[in-house]
């Protein structure tokens, strides 16, 4: 099962995470977070909103309560054209 271990804000509607395989990437959300129409997501709009995340539960999240599966921002991470891995 994987895991994410550590997570920051790049700005925009863009992650930096890492995951319990020791990959890590960006990952770009702006593409869910514009065309989703729930008001959770909505709220994420606000870059300030975006910005405050946490890693909890083993994965990320938003203080209104909002989460991604850990093994949806792996797929996603591992698709960015941009995504670096490193093996420890």
């Amino acid at each position: 099962m994987i895991r994410v271990t550590d997570a920051r804000h790049l700005g925009a509607y863009r992650l930096w995470v890492r995951f319990s395989d020791a990959s890590e990437g960006e990952i770009d959300l702006g593409d869910l977070v514009l065309n989703d129409k729930r008001p959770i997501v909505v709220a994420l709009r606000d870059p300030s909103v975006f910005a405050a995340i946490r890693v909890d539960m083993d994965t990320v999240v938003w203080e209104a309560g909002f989460d991604l599966a850990p093994e949806y921002l792996h797929a996603r991470a591992k698709a960015a054209p941009r995504a670096q891995e490193r093996r420890r």
